[in-house]
């Protein structure tokens, strides 16, 4: 048989295997909602704090269909008797379809020319009477009203004290206990008691009195509090925070989590510590007179259920007040850019080196990469699990290299890596395309340059005071139009400082996103271009948001670029720059050179300026 055909065969049997465990998975559940009346099951893939990449604890969906990755996978599962489905959106359709198949479960689009209504397939095959069950605590207040105004319209039953995973996960993750931090507030630049004081001037102007935040996020920001573990890639902890105008403030957490170092940094701001379970208790007790705002797209169903006084909807100013960045953050940033900078220089420089003994792999990349930026101090983890895809893999826009997937990095190509950092100064999300193995095609090469276009116009926009996302958006797909070529996820995404690396409110994409860009905000710009089952391109550089000038038309903004490492020039068509593009990319590697050349051994700034001058 030979090594590569046993190593194959040991591949099928684990994936047989594999398959057979979640078909018994989702017999399970049949069983449990066959006990509990239930007709239609649908299992979201978040927390009851509405988080992107949920703890181990949570991932209940992932564990049921396979359908999972190190970084979260957006999907919601729906099963009746005689059907299993998956919802999920373009950016994961290849991964969908490859991990479901054999499992019991088959893919559904979200989006794209062929989108499947999942509320509308339900009320579609279910009749009148039936009913959907799911799990309140992980679904929003917002998601709860638009499925049961649907349901209802049509005579269906929604349940939502359904816990699924209770009924069979017997192996389910315990919730974290990991230590909290202080995240040093000479680096935050701004207090607890200011930040506590800002919200409750949002809390007021929506006319309440008191404020219970769910989102993760949004209570570590205002805690000047992380840790590490309890969600991957994230420094943020589970927990709730509850303020409100008397001046009582409540952490809901498990006391575990604090040791007695941040249990003074808490009692410093007079914030008292309660038990994590005990936040649907503490609001179905709040005095009748209190006017609790809560947002509706973050705050469990099952929470809002329980609120025994007057629930006010809003919210929505807290996630602003923390996608601006204040002066003392972006100076340091420029900090976190540098090392991240100088990580990206020594694994790129190792790739050259390794890449001639036909040796790499994807996983392979993927370690090195982690060890260069973990041998910072202070990188305490990297962003999300490392994109690193070679050739068709790069076409798979969330592909993770896994035991499953990994392959040799060898042969001519174009190598996709798509990673970031997580360091005290603050959050990088870098995606850069390279060629190894000799010449790019001159397909590549042209398709390289139409992206790497569109991400230089963005950089170089300004617009007037105002803006949103959307109206932008264009300005990175042009290029790719113009010839009839296209990528259906987003432009950019907001960038939280040393907390989650996406971030509301404001995005960049083609559906119109409400919140303004605005100074001190940080975005991502990242057009890419992906032709399955051969190769991927995307081009990502973060970047904030400054006040440009000031005319009689009004206040006009513009980005500046944080990020610090040069694009790959084999993949430049530099005939179909323009002048101006091409002087963006030297003052761009001026400035790469400036920055890190000091913090560089010789033979790293000798690699370094041979892969901008060359």
């Amino acid at each position: 048989m030979g090594i590569y055909g046993f190593f194959c065969y040991i591949c099928i049997i684990i994936v047989k295997t594999m398959e057979k465990i979640e078909k018994e998975r989702l017999d399970a559940l049949r069983r449990a909602m066959a006990e509990h009346d239930i007709d239609c099951c649908i299992i979201n893939s978040t927390d009851p704090h509405q988080s992107e990449i949920p703890a181990a604890h949570w991932r209940g969906r992932e564990w049921l269909t396979g359908f999972k990755s190190e970084n979260g996978t957006n999907g919601i599962a729906v099963v009746t008797k005689d059907h299993a489905y998956v919802w999920t959106d373009n950016r994961f359709f290849i991964q969908a379809r490859q991990q479901l198949e054999g499992t019991g479960f088959e893919m559904m689009p979200m989006d794209g020319p062929d989108a499947v209504d999942m509320t509308a397939w339900i009320c579609d095959n279910m009749p009148a009477g039936h009913t959907v069950g799911l799990d309140g605590m992980t679904f929003s207040v917002a998601d709860i009203k638009n499925l049961k105004d649907a349901l209802d319209a049509n005579g269906i039953i929604l349940r939502t004290d359904f816990p699924q995973f209770d009924c069979f996960w017997t192996e389910r993750p315990s919730r974290p206990l990991n230590t909290l931090f202080i995240h040093d507030e000479d680096i935050v630049g701004e207090t607890v008691e200011s930040k506590i004081g800002r919200v409750m001037e949002q809390v007021e102007h929506s006319e309440a009195d008191a404020i219970l935040m769910s989102a993760l996020d949004d209570i570590a920001w205002t805690t000047n509090l992380r840790t590490a573990g309890d969600v991957s890639y994230s420094p943020v902890f589970v927990s709730y925070l509850y303020l409100d105008s008397d001046g009582r403030r409540v952490l809901f957490i498990d006391a575990e989590k604090l040791n007695e170092q941040v249990m003074k940094f808490l009692s410093s701001y007079n914030i008292e510590v309660r038990p994590y379970e005990s936040v649907v208790e503490f609001v179905s007790k709040l005095p009748k007179e209190t006017r609790l705002l809560i947002d509706p797209q973050l705050t469990a169903a099952e929470i809002a259920g329980n609120i025994g006084c007057m629930a006010v909807f809003g919210g929505e100013g807290v996630a602003k007040l923390k996608s601006v960045k204040n002066e003392t953050m972006l100076r340091h940033w420029h900090t976190a850019m540098e090392k991240d900078g100088v990580a990206l220089v020594r694994l790129f420089k190792w790739i050259d080196e390794e890449f001639p003994k036909g040796q790499l792999t994807e996983m392979g990349i993927a370690r090195k990469l982690r060890e260069c930026r973990l041998a910072d101090p202070d990188c305490v983890d990297e962003s999300f699990a490392a994109i690193v895809g070679w050739n068709a893999h790069g076409a798979i826009v969330h592909y993770e290299p896994s035991d499953d997937t990994d392959i040799p990095v060898t042969g001519q190509g174009l190598l996709l890596i798509d990673s970031g950092g997580q360091y005290r100064q603050g959050t990088t999300d870098i995606t850069r395309t390279i060629a190894l193995g000799g010449e790019p095609t001159d397909e590549q090469k042209h398709d390289f340059t139409l992206v790497l276009k569109g991400m230089i116009a963005l950089a170089r926009a300004t617009f007037p005071k105002g803006t949103r996302g959307a109206q932008l958006d264009i300005l990175a797909r042009q290029y790719l139009w113009n010839e009839g070529k296209a990528y259906y996820h987003g432009t950019g995404h907001g960038v939280g400082f040393f907390i989650n690396c996406h971030e509301g409110p404001a995005q960049i994409r083609m559906n119109d996103v409400p919140a303004p860009l605005e100074p001190g905000m940080v975005m991502s710009d990242e057009p890419g271009l992906y032709i399955e089952g051969r190769y991927g391109i995307r081009c990502e550089n973060m970047l904030a948001v400054e006040h440009w000038k000031t005319t009689d038309f009004g206040d006009f903004y513009r980005f500046r670029n944080l990020t610090l490492f040069p694009f790959d020039r084999k993949l430049i068509e530099y005939d179909i720059l323009t002048s101006e593009e091409k002087r963006w990319l030297r003052e761009y590697n001026l400035d790469i050179i400036r920055s890190l050349s000091p913090l560089l051994s010789e033979e790293e700034r000798k690699w370094l300026t041979s892969k901008i001058n060359n």
